[in-house]
């Protein structure tokens, strides 16, 4: 039986008030299963970084209902939101956000820390994640010390190292070169492969095009929502 990670139903975003009063999210549904794949694309200004800070709980919705990975979220504290983001959401940003003080390793263990996690457990998994990502001659380096394609790589291993149920991508190949955006696209695809959900946020319809379905959005509502034709076992190009 599927599973759906996300469930959003009529869901509306409006900011202002009054004669003022912008709407941005116009009665979004969207469903998301387990072990799927989804690129949302759109323009500038048409809705999709709302959508997305929507179902990364960064932002509340002014009307609708949101359930992740079985748990209804409208009646939610912030402090309920944050343990749930923290706990079924994996984060992979455009800028990678690191902390530029703290070695690779210790960047990993960030939401292992929020998490509870004991001290030598976090420093584990977080060096098996990296090792698992060819990062592991460069667990003591900072930011700084690592290129462009080795960061994200990081910044990946960070947002898989609390185990959650779905990795949200916020342009995560538009701050690198062609080559290195490439090979980041070819490890979130085989992340995919190996059972991870990926939500993937981009404006590129190129990079869209390998996940396993498109939703298109503009002017704040779902436009489009196909499956992607059987995609060509060869090397990513972006």
């Amino acid at each position: 039986m599927t599973v759906n990670i996300i469930e959003l139903s009529g869901i509306c975003k409006s900011y202002g008030r009054g004669a003022e009063e912008v709407q941005v999210l116009k009665n979004v549904s969207l469903s998301v299963a387990s072990g799927d794949f989804v690129a949302i694309v759109g323009p500038s200004g048409s809705g999709k970084s709302t959508l997305m800070n929507t179902i990364g709980l960064l932002d509340t919705p002014t009307s609708g209902t949101y359930v992740l990975d079985g748990v209804a979220t409208e009646k939610l504290s912030e402090g309920q939101l944050a343990t749930l983001r923290n706990k079924k959401i994996g984060f992979i940003f455009q800028q990678f956000n690191l902390l530029p003080r703290l070695t690779a390793l210790e960047n990993v263990e960030l939401p292992l820390i929020y998490a509870g996690v004991p001290k030598s457990e976090r420093r584990e998994r977080a060096k098996r994640m990296l090792e698992s990502l060819g990062m592991g001659e460069r667990i003591g380096h900072r930011p700084n010390q690592l290129s462009g394609g080795q960061q994200q790589r990081v910044a990946i291993a960070r947002a898989l190292a609390g185990s959650p149920s779905l990795l949200l991508a916020d342009e995560p190949t538009g701050a690198l070169d062609s080559k290195t955006g490439a090979e980041v696209l070819d490890l979130i695809i085989r992340l995919n492969e190996q059972g991870n959900t990926i939500v993937l946020i981009t404006h590129d319809l190129q990079i869209a095009g390998h996940a396993k379905r498109v939703v298109s959005i503009r002017d704040g509502e779902i436009v489009d929502d196909r499956r992607n034709a059987a995609l060509p076992e060869q090397a990513v190009t972006v």
